[in-house]
């Protein structure tokens, strides 16, 4: 599993509004080329994202689903990128005494053949990614933060 960690100027609950915001995720996921729909319930559990990724020509659609949400602490996704197969990514928000937040992300391959050529590569691929997703998440956080 690729695990990440950021500490984020901003509360859990800012943090939590950007991915409770399923239309700014190819704002912020590295590898999310765009968001085709997004269940008026987002984020509850069950409710889905549905997006593509991958560059073009060459994308894939297909969406996310909500397995656990407990706002504004932790989210869990299941993504999908059929036939490539699926990840669980799971979004933990921790408050900080001083008002910032540590985000922990941790992503692995749960289906399909992805999950069967796991190795370093694949994890410092992901490591890599998830850093840049996070860089990503706190800018958004923190200049919605600075507009309110």
């Amino acid at each position: 599993m690729a695990i990440v960690e950021k500490v984020i100027d901003a509360s859990p609950q800012q943090v939590f509004d950007v991915l409770a915001d399923g239309w700014t995720y190819s704002d912020w996921v590295v590898g999310t080329a765009h968001v085709r729909d997004v269940d008026d319930s987002w984020p509850r559990v069950g409710s889905r994202l549905h997006h593509r990724a991958g560059p073009w020509p060459f994308s894939l659609q297909d969406a996310s689903t909500v397995l656990v949400c407990d706002a504004p602490h932790r989210l869990v996704l299941k993504a999908g990128l059929w036939p490539a197969g699926e990840a669980t990514v799971a979004f933990t928000l921790e408050p900080l005494d001083d008002g910032r937040t540590r985000v922990t992300i941790g992503e692995e391959f749960a289906a399909g053949p992805l999950r069967w050529v796991r190795n370093k590569l694949n994890d410092l691929v992901l490591h890599l990614r998830n850093r840049e997703t996070l860089n990503r998440l706190s800018d958004i956080a923190t200049r919605q933060k600075s507009q309110r």
